[in-house]
Formats: structure tokens, C-alpha cells, sequence
């Protein structure tokens, strides 16, 4: 079984070795998000998400988050997107957004998607959101320094042609697997009740400061201007493809309780 990991103050080894889990994914990776909370989401949830969403899939809807930054009257959740810290920062000692981040952001549509009196355009928009969100939450550079834009600003090589750190992990590393978001989403490991509600445990905060720690792991494993490869691919596509798990498990969670 491919190994996870989930750092809480350390790395805590769930299942075996050499891998690790806990800017936003790409259409491919919140796609695969959406379809493995779905397969964990109760019938009373799936009813409700079929109500507000039109029956529409938990994956189409998925990349709403990143379709609207288009739209310059939807500039107001670009910082939603995203925490900024330092290596030796946690959230809580972490200078705050006055814009928001993930984790208000996450807050404000759970809020909205409780409200009764909130509009039903309104739950439908946040409940996106909510969904997308928690797919970003899980990629270890939307957890990211200010200083080099969640690694945007880290000049690297994919297979000998220019990219960045950041979209390497949006996009780039995954795509090159070759996979549907289908086929991720079914190929994902095979976990036990006793391990799902592990994953669960904790709250956005911490399943943000679990990330950070991955993040911080995930700045070291590279040089400026280094080439990236099937090497690094070997290294660390599993971690990416844990955290996708992950995401799902945990958006699962938040949308049973909130149903």
C-alpha cells in the first residue's frame, strides 16, 4: 500500500514508507477531489448537494473557484485561495490576511450554507466555493511563502521546459501521469473506516497547519532552475495523489456535518 503521511507537529506515519500525504490544483486535481468526497458522502448529504447544485457532480463544480477569477466582479475571493507563512510559523501565530484566506474563506461559505434565510443562488455559489477550497487547502504551495507567491517565483524545468514550482504541483506532475480524473479518483487507495476517520480528525486549522508542514518539505526537494523529471515524479506524485485522497476524505466530512 502507498504510504501517507499526516504531519501535525511531525510527520505521524500512517501505513508504510516512502511517501508522504496530508496553488490551487488543476481542473484534473480538484476533479478528482470532488469525486472522492462523493464516494464518501452519506445519502442524506447527497441528496442535499443534488438539491442545490442541480444534480450537477461534486467534480464538474469542483473548478468553479478558479473559472470565476475571470470575472473581475469576483476579484474579492482571490485571497481565498490561499495562506501565506513562513517555515517557522504556524496559522494561529501567522500575520492575518485582512482580505481573508482559506481558512476564513472556508468559514464564510459554511456560514452562508447553514443560514436559512441565505438565498438559494447564494448557497449554490458558496457551496462551490466550499468545494473548491478544500482542494486548494490540500495543494502544499496554496499553504506557501508570501515572499516567492506560494512558489510561483521558484524557476524550475518540467522535462527541460520553463515552469515554476507552483504550477509543477498544480498541474504539471499530475498531468503527466496520463490519468483521468475518473480514473485517479478510482485508483485511489484503498482505505479502512478506522483510517478515513483518522484523516478526518481536526479542524480546517489544522489540516492547514498539517499542509504547511508538506509545503515546507516540498520547497527543500528543489534547486532554482533545476530540471524535474520522471525522478521527481517517482518521488512525489503519490504525495500529491494522497492529498488529493485526503481532500476528498475531508470535504466529505465537512459536508456531511453541514447536511
Amino acid at each position: 500500500m502507498r504510504s501517507i503521511f499526516v504531519f501535525v507537529f511531525t510527520a505521524v506515519l500512517l501505513f508504510n514508507s516512502n511517501s508522504y500525504a496530508t496553488k490551487k490544483w488543476g481542473p484534473t486535481g480538484h476533479r478528482v477531489v470532488g469525486a472522492i468526497a462523493d464516494q464518501h458522502t452519506n445519502n442524506k448529504t447527497k441528496r442535499h448537494l443534488k438539491k442545490i447544485l442541480n444534480h450537477q457532480s461534486l467534480a464538474l463544480v469542483s473548478t468553479f473557484g478558479d473559472e470565476i477569477k475571470a470575472d473581475p466582479r469576483y476579484k474579492e475571493f482571490e485571497t481565498w485561495h490561499y495562506v501565506n507563512m513562513s517555515f517557522d510559523e504556524n496559522y494561529e501565530s501567522s500575520k492575518k490576511n485582512p482580505k481573508g484566506d482559506l481558512v476564513t474563506g472556508i468559514a464564510y461559505c459554511k456560514k452562508v450554507i447553514k443560514d436559512d434565510n441565505a438565498s438559494d443562488a447564494d448557497k449554490t455559489f458558496y457551496l462551490k466555493m466550499l468545494i473548491h477550497l478544500l482542494g486548494d487547502l490540500h495543494q502544499p504551495l496554496h499553504i506557501g511563502r508570501e515572499e516567492d507567491r506560494g512558489g510561483n517565483d521558484i524557476k524550475v524545468k518540467w522535462h527541460y521546459k520553463d515552469t515554476n514550482l507552483h504550477r509543477v504541483w498544480d498541474s504539471q506532475m499530475i498531468e503527466s501521469y496520463n490519468m483521468s480524473y475518473s480514473e485517479l479518483a478510482k485508483n485511489a487507495e484503498f482505505l479502512s473506516k478506522k483510517q478515513v476517520k483518522f484523516l478526518q480528525q481536526g479542524s480546517v486549522i489544522d489540516w492547514v497547519n498539517d499542509t504547511q508542514k508538506l509545503a515546507n518539505h516540498v520547497y527543500a526537494s528543489v534547486q532554482e532552475d533545476e530540471n524535474l523529471g520522471y525522478a521527481y515524479s517517482y518521488k512525489f506524485l503519490n504525495v500529491a495523489r494522497d492529498q488529493m485522497q485526503i481532500a476528498g476524505i475531508r470535504l466529505a466530512k465537512i459536508l456531511n456535518d453541514l447536511f
